[in-house]
């Protein structure tokens, strides 16, 4: 026994080793012991059991020990995570392609469809059967765990069939079979989303946001009887004061959900769902977004090219572009010269200015000489004058501008290009991904006859400037406020107006004059004081609640120095009453009821609860315009193509040492375009994710993790290469500035601290007070009662997407984020889809346990049992005789 215990030390250290002697004895008395006694007194049996256990985790301990996790952990589970999601998602496009919308809201014909898909991809494997025959996975587990008992166990123990078959039944049904059922509960991994995310605060426009999107009419009622029960609770209280306003304000708030809910069960009740793009590309106003900013900006411009390449434009955006790329790059380059010399730095102009040249000749040959294919077609006076200058005048930044200019004007005015692509389905979807596009929503009858846009296709805020200056106002809105002045003289210590002076702080106060019109026709005014900091820190509440104000709502900036001067405080106010205007403005209000508690709270005649501390906002004012400056650096370089990048490398790689390192500084500077080539014949969709990656992130582990993820969860692969690309860039740096060369080595060490055995002690420990509270066995739970695992459905999809950074929706775009997203969330609402993935895991840490024997030829037979398999290899064979 000693050197079992001893072993057993070493993995989870002598605290892990009683709590595991805990285990095994409550699951001795409560799994055996009960029902042994009544049949035999004989402690033999007992004894032998208890040290055939020891001795099979000691073995399972030292098995442990010997494996490298990390791979596991950073590859194969993020690659069997993420090729299941990618079979869900084939899955359910093979779906939408039906005609019958019954069948596309079949889930028996969604779990049809998935297996389908999982048996294109594997060929010999498909877990159909074990995933949805209660008895095909019970012999799946007696088969899996009849390998593992001959793994762990010593030769004698095994070849007794009685302990065999008994320590088998009691792993396979009594412990994983229960584990299985626990994981794949739709209900329990929505509860573990919520606690897992249960530090994020709740997102308010997230949660509008899913109940406009869910077509689940379950959900919409499980949220609707619980926002009439808090409706008749808040009716029943008996305030006055201050508090009623505040009460009232919550129960226009629940008015306004529960408005929500009956709305959308009525539309999906009446069977008059549509489609927001098409109805939008038919019927909608659109807002028009100029051709200058849909050039700098990466998803518009994403959407542009996919439509200017059938239009046969694709060689104009491109030059560009490419012009683009090379002013900025050209700039850089001057500039660093012209600092080297006058720090006295030996660095060569003949050498800079010929890169220079390499690069504009490159440019001039790949889309303007007569060999270019295709060509960019301008005048040819423009082109012979441009080539003149190249021939006999140094390179400049701006030798390009007058053909570029030309290039610009054909894209804004030739009928094929910019005018036809406000028209056309891409812009609607451009749109839609910008978080711009309006959504259809039922006003009028209560029938639904009638059809108008109000909001978004997620409820979220967007409204332009222009609409919301362009509004009259409205003279029955409840609520006005001005900046009448700064403060009042009395309460100032110092003599000049509206400075005020606390602890030897100065600063200035607003005086807000708040008129507040009341439905009998009397009006309530009263004053309130505002720091700028209390402007601040409501503007940072609300665009963090309500992530579309943020583009709308513009509060004057900070000033460090001279911020007290009497010319710059009149101009903060004018500022700030102007932002003040915006924010009571009707249509502001009438798009987002949500908004009035935080108004009514800022507006009111008490002091201001900052939900901030001074540290938090001195942060958020440095990073916020930090992360707009990098948006702005990013949208500002744009690319060479392949080629031409290629070529500046081939002209450098001939110069010294400094001429090469300009040379890489060009090429680096600059994010590549993917040449005028069609995509790869290969179908990435039939095989695993990581089958995938590029040779050269390999080593990256987060670069490797991110890229799987993101190009399943949000079906980047499908979507423009120079976006992928784009993002990939910005993986890169991004995981360059955080955390440098020291990121792979953090993954490592986290997991070599998961595997540590003071973290499996905690694993012990945890499942022992899980399933035995105070020593006691826990009764199983009764299954929680449909509304409140709805709410729970929609409190999990809330959470998930109220976490998304707006960082992310600017990368990839706002409908992609969310589509995403959901069906993350979707895919895990399928019990037998979540014994699958179960499975999977289950089988890869097998196989990362005991490399050296042949699981995987085992699994192969273990699922190769299934009629899909059978089916697809017949199917194979017919079309290989063909």
């Amino acid at each position: 026994m000693v050197p079992v215990f001893c072993d057993l030390v070493s993995v989870t250290g002598l605290d892990g080793l009683e709590r595991l002697v805990d285990v095994i004895q409550f699951a001795l008395r409560d799994y055996i012991q009960y029902w042994y006694y009544t049949l035999s007194d004989d402690e033999t049996f007992l004894l032998e059991i208890r040290q055939t256990v020891q001795n099979a985790l000691v073995e399972f301990s030292t098995r442990s020990k010997e494996v490298d996790w990390q791979p596991y952990f950073t590859t194969r589970l993020v690659d069997d995570f993420a090729t299941h999601l990618r079979v869900f998602r084939k899955a359910q496009e093979r779906l939408n392609e039906r005609e019958d919308p019954k069948q596309r809201d079949a889930p028996d014909e969604l779990l049809d469809s998935f297996f389908e898909a999982e048996v294109e991809m594997e060929r010999k494997i498909c877990r159909d059967v074990v995933c949805t025959s209660r008895k095909d996975e019970e012999g799946y587990l007696r088969d899996l765990c009849e390998v593992l008992l001959y793994l762990l166990l010593p030769p004698g123990d095994f070849h007794s069939k009685n302990m065999r078959y008994f320590l088998r039944e009691v792993l396979a049904r009594g412990v994983l079979l229960p584990l299985i059922n626990q994981l794949s509960d739709p209900d329990y991994i929505n509860q573990f989303i919520i606690w897992m995310i249960r530090d994020s605060s709740c997102n308010y426009e997230a949660f509008l946001n899913i109940l406009k999107l869910t077509d689940k009419a379950a959900e919409l009622e499980a949220v609707k009887d619980k926002v009439l029960e808090e409706l008749q609770y808040l009716r029943s209280l008996d305030t006055g004061g201050d508090d009623i306003n505040f009460i009232k304000n919550q129960i226009n708030s629940l008015l306004f959900v529960k408005k929500v809910c009956e709305t959308r069960i009525q539309r999906l009740q009446s069977g008059k769902e549509v489609d927001a793009l098409k109805l939008a590309a038919n019927f909608g106003k659109l807002c028009v977004i100029p051709l200058e900013h849909i050039l700098v900006h990466n998803i518009a411009l994403q959407f542009f090219m996919d439509y200017m390449q059938p239009m046969g434009g694709q060689a104009i955006l491109f030059f560009w572009l490419t012009v683009e790329g090379y002013r900025v790059t050209a700039q850089q380059q001057l500039e660093v010269l012209q600092s080297s010399q006058r720090d006295g730095k030996k660095q060569s102009s003949q050498t800079t200015k010929g890169l220079l040249r390499a690069a504009a000749l490159g440019v001039y040959d790949q889309y303007l000489s007569e060999k270019a294919s295709p060509r960019v077609e301008v005048d040819e006076a423009s082109v012979t004058r441009l080539a003149q200058k190249l021939n006999k005048e140094d390179p400049t930044p701006e030798i390009f501008d007058e053909i570029q200019k030309k290039v610009y004007d054909m894209m804004l005015r030739d009928e094929r290009f910019y005018p036809s692509f406000k028209q056309h389905p891409l812009y609607v979807r451009m749109l839609a991904e910008l978080d711009m596009l309006k959504e259809p929503s039922y006003m009028g009858s209560d029938h639904g006859d009638g059809e108008s846009f109000n909001g978004s296709p997620t409820g979220s805020i967007n409204l332009s400037l222009d609409d919301l200056s362009s509004g009259s106002v409205d003279e029955s809105a409840q609520l006005h406020a001005f900046i009448s002045d700064t403060a009042d003289a009395f309460l100032n210590l110092l003599p000049v107006a509206g400075v005020c002076n606390e602890h030897g702080k100065t600063y200035a106060l607003y005086t807000l004059t708040v008129i507040r019109k009341n439905s009998d026709g009397s009006e309530d005014i009263w004053k309130t004081y505002r720091r700028y900091s209390d402007f601040h820190d409501f503007h940072m509440r609300i665009t963090e609640q309500f992530e579309s104000l943020g583009p709308i709502l513009k509060l004057p900036g900070k000033k460090t120095f001279n911020n007290m001067d009497r010319e710059f405080l009149e101009k903060r106010k004018k500022d700030l009453n102007a932002y003040l205007q915006l924010l009571l403005n009707p249509e502001m209000v009438k798009a987002c009821p949500m908004l009035i508690p935080y108004v009514y709270d800022f507006l009111e005649n008490k002091a201001y609860s900052k939900g901030k501390g001074d540290f938090a906002r001195k942060m958020d004012t440095f990073v916020n315009p930090l992360r707009s400056s990098m948006r702005n650096v990013s949208n500002a370089v744009k690319s060479l193509p392949d080629s031409l990048a290629e070529g500046v490398s081939k002209v450098s790689a001939d110069m010294g040492r400094m001429s090469e390192k300009l040379g890489q500084d060009i090429k680096q500077s600059i994010f590549k375009v993917p040449p005028l080539i069609a995509k790869s014949d290969i179908d990435p969709e039939h095989c695993r994710v990581s089958a995938q990656l590029d040779d050269n992130v390999d080593d990256n582990i987060p670069l490797r993790v991110m890229l799987l993820l993101m190009d399943e969860v949000f079906d980047l692969k499908e979507r423009n290469q120079w976006l992928r690309r784009n993002i990939k860039n910005l993986l890169q740096q991004l995981i360059k500035a955080t955390y440098g060369d020291t990121i792979n080595r953090k993954i490592v060490d986290h997991v070599d601290y998961m595997t540590s055995p003071e973290q499996v002690s905690d694993y012990v420990k945890r499942f022992r007070d899980s399933y035995w509270p105070n020593g006691i066995l826990a009764e199983t739970p009764p299954r929680r009662d449909k509304s409140l695992r709805m709410r729970t459905r929609v409190a999990a999809k809330t959470t998930l997407l109220g976490i998304m950074p707006d960082e992310l929706k600017h990368i990839i775009g706002a409908e992609t984020t969310r589509k995403g997203i959901l069906r993350v969330f979707d895919m895990f609402q399928h019990q037998p889809l979540n014994r699958r993935l179960a499975c999977v895991f289950l089988e890869g840490f097998l196989e990362t346990l005991f490399p050296q024997y042949k699981f995987p030829e085992l699994f192969v037979k273990l699922h190769s049992r299934s009629p899909r398999v059978l089916r697809y290899s017949q199917k194979l064979r017919s079309l290989q005789k063909r």
